[in-house]
């Protein structure tokens, strides 16, 4: 064998190698599975319950996808961080809380909705307050999680009672700071929604003034980027089918879920059974004609001020799980 062709079999040996280790890489890259990040809160039951089970991950196994779990406060701030592409997918935020993400120029898209829950959110008082109806709580101060569905049910019901925004004094608080500030007497009133309202109503002496029957229907929305939602419609499929599974296992099962949902929650199965049963968990399609409210919703806040422009609430991109 000569030494030129020596060379050249040394250089094909190499080339080989070579193009051998990175098949390898490559297939390693490939096994890698897809991280999906999803934002969740508290309240986001359905999502607590799949956490709990594991039943999620097992579903999106088969699609090379894991879950990245990431609890916030309440869903204004999770779905900012949606828009700012540090999230996938959002869990269910309150009604109210899309208009300001479209506001702000958020590209989502409505993955599902879970049916009308007018009775799961609130606002109270103490028992031994004052205050009898809502036209009370003019000049009052008022504790409320900013966007969220407790905000607007303050709006509709303040309105409804010949008031508007301007006539109480907010108080932007989380769920947990509303609660202290609430039970110090710090704010006159306190809008809320399950299980924070739940835990109220069993561990304090509260009464309510007013719920969403008939101003405020309350509807949950789960959510996604929409640029994820292009790329990936086999998760979203998988999550919805699970959402809708486990919405009627909670209805179902209401014991169960409660004992489930305890530790996760540390509140005891009574209050939350007593939360969930306000909550309709009906997890359905988000057709055009659904968020008719959101409209109305997002109307509410300009006139208030509150929205910093118009929006169309329904010029939004809905996905279609049978699609």
């Amino acid at each position: 064998m000569t030494h030129s062709s020596i060379i050249s079999r040394r250089a094909a040996i190499a080339t080989l190698g070579a193009m051998g280790a990175s098949t390898v890489f490559a297939q390693g890259a490939a096994a890698r599975p897809v991280i999906v990040r999803l934002g969740y809160q508290k309240s986001s039951t359905l999502i607590a319950v799949l956490k709990a089970q594991g039943a999620l991950e097992k579903q999106l196994e088969p699609l090379n996808a894991a879950l990245s779990w990431h609890e916030f406060t309440s869903g204004l701030p999770l779905l900012e961080a949606l828009n700012l592409d540090n999230l996938d997918i959002s869990a269910d935020v309150a009604d109210t809380v899309p208009v300001f993400a479209q506001a702000a120029g958020a590209d989502l898209t409505f993955i599902a909705q879970e049916a009308p829950s007018p009775a799961a959110q609130a606002i109270v008082v103490r028992e031994d307050s004052p205050l009898k109806i809502v036209a009370d709580l003019k000049g009052k101060k008022v504790g409320f999680a900013k966007a969220a569905g407790a905000h607007y049910l303050l709006i509709a019901a303040l309105d409804k009672a010949g008031l508007s925004f301007k006539d109480i004094e907010p108080a932007y608080l989380t769920p947990a700071d509303g609660r202290a500030a609430f039970e110090k007497g710090a704010i006159d009133a306190w809008v809320v929604w399950d299980p924070f309202l739940a835990a109220a109503q069993r561990q304090s002496k509260v009464r309510v003034l007013a719920d969403g029957t008939g101003i405020a229907s309350y509807q949950r929305y789960y959510l996604a980027r929409t640029r994820f939602a292009k790329a990936r419609p086999d998760v979203l499929r998988v999550v919805y089918a699970e959402l809708e599974k486990t919405g009627r296992w909670v209805k179902q099962n209401p014991k169960e879920a409660a004992a489930l949902l305890s530790p996760v929650w540390g509140l005891d199965a009574a209050t939350i059974e007593q939360a969930n049963a306000r909550r309709s968990y009906a997890v359905r399609p988000v057709a055009p004609e659904g968020l008719v409210e959101q409209q109305r919703i997002a109307d509410a806040f300009l006139a208030e001020k509150l929205l910093p422009r118009k929006i169309d609430a329904l010029n939004v991109a809905l996905f279609k799980p049978g699609a």
